[in-house]
């Protein structure tokens, strides 16, 4: 059995939702990531299979290694299909956002969405979420949105409507917002909810190996380059990775090549806190992850010094500036976060 997680305030309230509307869009944030991308394909195959009319649209392009699971080439791109996404949206009846808690995570889309007389509902696990849904699923508690969805649709009481692919979607996301359960997955009832995905008949082996087993040659050279030129802070039990966007050109990047990476140094003994520099390629801007392990507020780290926030232990944020200028200011907060760094 599952802790009744949701209030069932909302549960009622959303479900009366549900068996009125016949058009729902389904959003998710920029640079979509598997929880993102499997929240959103799990909740759209169970309204789809419910007589509902469902697009997803997320603000660009996910990465290659999210494009086999079921329903991906379906979803809209909003950047390359504007004029179409906002017509949807602005028609739809409900609006589910899911994965993000702020409007600004969406982009441009977010003034389409505030725009649309739509009914809206957030489902989302980060904290501090802002009050622009009329329904405000948040709880950063549980591991990730596709958990939340799972729990949503089985207190609907829609459990066995559930199907093999929409599982396969909700597994994805899952596991892919823990790491392939390595961190924030010690809830036993995540466990339980595993056992109720394989009783849809979804092989989870197989999962992992199209989401961590299918990358480019290139993609573990460009590993093996950004290693090389790690910074290991022994004096903060901490370490730093980055690429350029001129590294990323010679190793013939693509989206989603550098998933993952920020977890890497966390396997050096004493490393407890990581971050990864990225310039993005399409902006000028360098996108920030950073990863702790046990009590260092990576959150609190990423709000303070590039602008962002996220979980206790995994988190980001963006920096306007140089490479070599980012450097400087992580280098500061590691000064300045010592005390708590040294005694995780």
């Amino acid at each position: 059995m599952l802790t009744k997680v949701i209030e069932q305030s909302k549960i009622d309230h959303f479900t009366k939702w549900f068996e009125r509307a016949d058009k729902i869009v389904i959003v998710s944030h920029v640079s979509p990531d598997g929880d993102a991308i499997g929240s959103s394909l799990g909740l759209y195959h169970f309204l789809t299979s419910q007589d509902k009319t469902v697009n997803v649209i997320v603000p660009n392009a996910f990465p290659d290694f999210l494009k086999w699971m079921p329903g991906s080439k379906d979803v809209l791109l909003y950047d390359r299909y504007k004029e179409f996404a906002d017509k949807l949206i602005a028609e739809a009846d409900i609006i589910c956002c899911l994965d993000f808690n702020s409007l600004k995570r969406i982009d441009d889309m977010g003034v389409a969405v505030a725009g649309s007389s739509a009914r809206k509902v957030m489902i989302d696990h980060h904290p501090q979420p802002e009050e622009f849904c009329h329904i405000t699923i948040s709880h950063p508690t549980i591991s990730s949105t596709s958990e939340l969805i799972f729990r949503l649709i089985c207190r609907m009481g829609y459990f066995s409507d559930i199907t093999r692919e929409g599982a396969e979607c909700i597994y994805t996301g899952m596991m892919t917002d823990t790491g392939g359960f390595t961190y924030n997955s010690n809830n036993r009832e995540i466990y339980y909810i595993i056992s109720e995905l394989l009783s849809k008949g979804i092989d989870k082996d197989d999962i992992y190996r199209k989401v961590f087993n299918t990358y480019s040659e290139s993609r573990l050279r460009l590993m093996g380059h950004v290693l090389a030129n790690m910074k290991v802070y022994a004096e903060y039990d901490a370490a730093m990775i980055s690429l350029t966007c001129a590294e990323q050109k010679s190793f013939d990047y693509i989206k989603g090549d550098s998933e993952g990476f920020v977890n890497i140094p966390l396997s050096i003994k004493n490393v407890c806190f990581t971050c990864f520099l990225r310039e993005d390629t399409e902006r000028p801007v360098i996108k920030i992850s950073l990863r702790s392990i046990g009590t260092f507020p990576c959150n609190q780290f990423a709000a303070e010094f590039f602008n962002g926030g996220g979980h206790l232990n995994a988190s980001g944020g963006e920096f306007y500036g140089t490479m070599e200028e980012a450097v400087k200011v992580f280098e500061q907060g590691l000064e300045k976060y010592k005390s708590l760094l040294c005694t995780t």
